[in-house]
């Protein structure tokens, strides 16, 4: 990677991809619910969290590595499945080959724009992420699609809640990139010429569909019809996740989990893993921080299931914390888009190693030697910090 691309932190990449992106784009990634305080608290609360360090002792050599839902890792960082990665050409494929080189797994959502036979070949360590939507049947199909393309487990994401609006406005996301379409976005597209001419030379603009979610021999669905099947389908219930887990047959993750309660119910439906989230705040807002209720939810279920966190991970410190606090790993969303948008697999790379050289940074003040090592001796919180919800 030449200095010129390469960015030294999470926030740098943020700032190149807005320069890169058009504002349209950009303000799809930002995201967030409502007055998006569950947004602004997932980061805000990793900062309020402090270390308690030492200043000798510490061992000269750390180890970073663990397991997944079965799968080897060298990190505790995984990428979380997020929907339609229209920010750069290569999209998912470009993700898949970035984790793949750095030693980690990638979760592809539902909603991507690049096939699960295309992001698998690039990243056997795949995890296929799927909502409740549709028919029994089309779940079993996309279950089975999956399966065939060499998905190694699979992640169920039930905290997609109806909440709409925004304070700040809501990005206008075209239903499909027809010529009409172009020419309304193209004074946003001139503004971002190097954003433009990538897609130019990949053959043509993002056509903003969902080729996971195609049925059959049918054309895939354009992410605004999938987004309406999902809305259109009954909620499930917990005999659901349970038939989810029990269709798939191996391993298996709930994602969304922020009450006790819940995670007890995810413990009895079977499920191998279950991550801590509250969807980026795109969801209820309102919902503590994943790593507020953290703590309580890996002491519940801890012992029975592998817990993660997802939400607001942006340096190698974060995940210290979240690991000393009962995480196995972390997933991370807004960070690994931010480096795609900036440059591609190469900037997704560069996020894996900053996340990793902070991690080590931490482990070395903290004088450990493992991430295993870890525990909430090592983290200072302030009175009133932690949510223990459905106890």
């Amino acid at each position: 990677m030449s200095k010129s691309t390469w960015f030294e932190t999470v926030a740098e990449a943020q700032r190149r991809a807005k320069k890169r992106l058009p504002p349209s784009v950009y303000g799809a990634l930002l995201a967030g619910s409502e007055a998006g305080t569950s947004y602004s608290d997932n980061t805000a609360s990793f900062a309020q969290l402090g270390f308690a360090p030492h200043v000798a002792g510490a061992s000269a050599k750390r180890d970073q590595a663990t397991t997944v839902m079965g799968q080897n890792i060298s990190m505790p960082v995984i990428v979380s499945p997020t929907g339609v990665q229209a920010v750069h050409p290569d999209g998912e494929v470009a993700v898949a080959r970035a984790t793949a080189a750095r030693g980690t797994a990638m979760g592809l959502s539902s909603f991507a724009s690049k096939p699960v036979e295309d992001v698998v070949a690039a990243n056997p360590q795949t995890f296929f992420q799927m909502y409740w939507m549709g028919s029994k049947d089309d779940m079993l199909a996309r279950m089975e699609r999956a399966r065939s393309a060499g998905a190694v487990g699979l992640i169920a994401t039930l905290d997609w809640s109806f909440s709409h609006g925004r304070d700040w406005g809501s990005p206008s996301i075209p239903e499909k990139m027809d010529l009409r379409t172009m020419l309304k976005l193209a004074p946003e597209g001139l503004r971002r010429p190097r954003w433009l001419l990538d897609f130019a030379r990949a053959g043509g603009p993002p056509d903003l569909t969902a080729p996971n979610l195609a049925e059959g021999a049918t054309p895939a669905p354009t992410f605004f019809g999938a987004y309406g099947t999902w809305m259109m389908t009954e909620p499930p219930s917990w005999e659901d996740v349970a038939w989810m887990r029990e269709q798939w047959g191996g391993p298996f993750m709930l994602k969304g989990v922020c009450r006790v309660d819940d995670a007890r119910r995810a413990v009895d439906a079977g499920v191998t893993a279950i991550s801590v989230s509250n969807h980026g705040g795109n969801n209820l807002d309102g919902t503590p921080a994943p790593i507020r209720v953290l703590p309580a939810v890996a002491e519940a279920v801890g012992g029975d299931v592998e817990v993660l966190l997802d939400g607001g991970i942006r340096r190698g410190s974060d995940v210290v914390k979240a690991v000393a606090l009962g995480a196995r790993a972390v997933m991370i969303g807004r960070a690994y888009l931010w480096g795609l948008a900036a440059n591609g697999q190469a900037g997704v790379e560069n996020v894996l190693d900053i996340l990793r050289g902070g991690i080590d940074s931490a482990l070395l003040g903290l004088n450990h030697s493992s991430i295993h090592d870890l525990g909430p001796d090592d983290v200072v919180a302030p009175d009133g910090f932690f949510r223990a919800l459905g106890t």
